[in-house]
């Protein structure tokens, strides 16, 4: 009986076996990339609207904090029933309805942490109501909207496994399987995965977010002026020391 474990084995890794672990993550990345996407679409100019004009925010907030209390795989059960669709289409909603929370809240949230001032000097020298939206209050908003960003794809990553359970591929497929086989060498594989995934994805995003981001408003700027700063004095107050020592200069 061979011993090696379910993740260290190398047929569980060959690209050309059916059901092997990269197609199994080809297809989690590839839900999760549609679901992602679709939510920012409804939710990304949804929280810039009410984010930039405050109407609405009290309906639109409530209701996505709704969306976000529902059980993924409570709804997805009862699209299946009701839709009559063992297809991706009721994973993608259920999906959807968990993306579009935090994209909404923290698009919102991040365009009215905008400071009064930097807005009101916008529109004192003449920019339009698109323009202080686009090149003053979203670039000073996207920290906030990129963590909400983040906050949502670890959240599919970690829910797209419940595909599995009306048939489809991804890495629920470990879970699942491993569930109905007793298989527990094959769950702690596909747990194991999704978590490493999620982890590797969260630190791509955040470095997209660092060179997406302004350094004045994440303060590498400032930072690094203060450092060629300190740099400059410190040549200077050597010069000055050299120069006040006997002999220290030629």
């Amino acid at each position: 009986m061979d011993d090696t474990p379910y993740l260290l084995d190398g047929a569980h890794w060959a690209w050309s076996t059916s059901g092997s672990i990269p197609h199994l993550l080809l297809a989690h990345l590839q839900y999760t990339a549609l679901a992602v996407l679709v939510g920012f679409v409804i939710a990304f100019p949804l929280g810039l609207l009410i984010g930039h004009t405050g109407r609405g925010a009290f309906w639109a907030i409530n209701a996505g904090n709704a969306g976000r209390s529902l059980p993924t795989l409570g709804l997805l059960s009862l699209l299946v029933v009701y839709m009559s669709s063992q297809g991706f289409l009721p994973v993608l909603i259920a999906l959807v309805v968990l993306v579009v929370p935090p994209i909404l809240t923290s698009t919102y949230a991040g365009l009215r942490s905008v400071d009064p001032n930097a807005v009101d000097a916008a529109r004192g020298m003449g920019m339009s109501s698109a323009q202080v939206l686009f090149r003053v209050e979203l670039p000073m908003a996207l920290p906030v909207v990129f963590g909400g960003v983040r906050a949502a794809v670890l959240q599919v990553v970690a829910t797209a496994t419940v595909a599995a359970y009306v048939g489809l591929s991804g890495l629920g497929r470990l879970l699942v399987d491993g569930l109905a086989l007793n298989d527990y060498g094959r769950m702690v594989a596909g747990a194991v995965v999704v978590a490493v995934l999620a982890v590797v994805l969260d630190l791509l995003l955040g470095l997209v977010q660092r060179y997406a981001v302004s350094p004045g408003i994440t303060g590498r700027g400032l930072r690094r002026a203060r450092g060629t700063r300190s740099v400059a004095e410190s040549g200077a107050q050597s010069s000055e020391l050299m120069s006040a020592t006997p002999g220290g200069t030629s």
